[in-house]
């Protein structure tokens, strides 16, 4: 029978990660890992406390699936059927499952993309990066010292009280750079944020394409409220874990930024974005601050979206495992 183990990494980040609801200046994410018949498979948890995970509660629950027989899983119905019996955190879902898909793959002699049943990933993914909130005064010596300007799409986090000041000052730095603004559930109502888009277009220099949850994702009547009034396309996050309602997502968003991490798995981030899709979306592929364990899992499935924010590599400070590499704003699977 395989092996399983878990191990816990303390990542020190490059810079101060802020965003509305909280920041951080390192992360602990943890590698599950599942060694058998002379193959291995890795994966990657980040807990995110917006979903109520820590490393603690993470690795409570990989004890309790090791005693509810984790060991004696050989497939993902093995898996599925456990996992019944033990519900698991999204994260840790998604680890365990990134890790045991990688086993099976390599055992069938596949790539994962090829073992999942989607196309392949291209040679090299443009993915977006994300300014975190900072004081105005700071996003000059930002860009320059991150080198921002070489990314096509540039996500910047904002709040409420001070996200027209930082974007002021955004759009002075790089007049014209195409910009996504990531409010993180910031505003309270549609007519905050109908008056917060009518001062932030106005800007000299903004280039705004998406706006990305701007309100909290259990004020679906403001979404409703405020998506044919938007003028620019709203994407859903927090609006969409696991599963959704699309019908009802298609009436409040113009895309969905599917997260592998909160999806809790392969098969349910491939199904979210092929529904964002077939329901006229935007399908966009994101992920939390992760490794490139992690990111090299959603590099995988790349090639079922139209828009990729993968750059939690970028963000932690000496990146340990170096399955990702970046040039020039694009992402490469190491060979």
């Amino acid at each position: 029978m395989p092996t399983w183990t878990l191990t816990a990494h303390e990542l020190p980040l490059r810079f101060v990660w802020k965003i509305s609801r909280n920041a951080s200046a390192a992360k602990t994410n943890l590698l599950l890992r599942i060694e058998g018949e002379g193959h291995a498979g890795t994966g990657e948890a980040a807990p995110n406390v917006r979903y109520g995970e820590t490393p603690e509660l993470l690795t409570q629950q990989f004890e309790a699936l090791q005693a509810a027989g984790l060991g004696a899983v050989q497939s993902l119905a093995d898996y599925d059927a456990l996992l019944s019996r033990v519900p698991v955190a999204h994260a840790l879902s998604f680890g365990l499952e990134s890790a045991l898909v990688q086993w099976l793959a390599v055992r069938a002699g596949q790539p994962v993309w090829q073992w999942l049943g989607v196309p392949a990933p291209a040679a090299a993914v443009p993915t977006a990066f994300t300014l975190p909130i900072m004081e105005p005064g700071a996003v000059a010596g930002f860009v320059d010292e991150q080198h921002a300007r070489r990314f096509g799409l540039l996500k910047v986090k904002v709040n409420e009280a001070e996200g027209l000041d930082l974007l002021r000052e955004v759009a002075r730095v790089l007049p014209g750079h195409p910009l996504l603004v990531d409010g993180n559930e910031t505003w309270p109502s549609a007519d905050a944020v109908l008056r917060f888009l009518e001062q932030a277009t106005a800007l000299p220099g903004l280039s705004l394409r998406f706006l990305e949850q701007p309100m909290p994702a259990a004020l679906a009547d403001e979404y409703r409220a405020l998506k044919p009034r938007c003028p620019v396309p709203l994407l859903a996050d927090e609006s969409v874990t696991d599963t959704a309602d699309f019908a009802d997502i298609a009436q409040q968003f113009h895309g969905v930024n599917v997260k592998l991490m909160k999806a809790g798995g392969f098969r349910r981030g491939i199904e979210l974005l092929r529904r964002t899709r077939a329901h006229g979306l935007v399908p966009m592929l994101g992920c939390m601050v992760e490794t490139s364990v992690g990111i090299a899992a959603a590099l995988q499935i790349s090639a079922l979206a139209d828009v990729h924010d993968l750059d939690g590599i970028l963000i932690i400070k000496d990146e340990p495992f170096g399955l990702v590499t970046e040039a020039a704003g694009q992402l490469t699977l190491r060979a």
